[in-house]
């Protein structure tokens, strides 16, 4: 859970590394949110409201860790924009955020790996 929370705290945070487990742990809790809020949207027969202003207040959050995740993989976050092309740049962003980090530093900071180890 804190995974999330640190990336809500950080929601402006473009420069920096983040590791793997930083960014699909929040887009884990992200899309289980996101989840209750369309059950309770269902519920309350407000369809789309609930859902869409949790989407617009996590948009900023998302970008930031996105591009934190590929500064890790020495990658611009303007990679994220491969989003925009159906399933295939979908696809290929998806391996690009799940490959392996650099071992060491980069043009984005220091490994957040070898920081956590010392």
């Amino acid at each position: 859970m804190h995974w999330y929370v640190d990336g809500l705290k950080k929601y402006t945070v473009f420069n920096g590394r983040a590791r793997r487990q930083e960014y699909w742990m929040f887009t884990l809790f992200s899309i289980i949110v996101s989840v209750v809020l369309t059950l309770i949207d269902l519920a309350l027969g407000t369809s789309p409201v609930i859902g869409t202003l949790y989407s617009l207040a996590v948009l900023l959050p998302t970008l930031a860790v996105g591009a934190r995740r590929l500064h890790d993989t020495d990658r611009t976050g303007w990679w994220q924009l491969l989003a925009l092309i159906p399933l295939i740049g979908a696809i290929v962003l998806i391996v690009m955020l799940a490959t392996d980090s650099k071992p060491h530093t980069n043009a984005y900071g220091p490994n957040p790996k070898e920081a956590a180890a010392y």
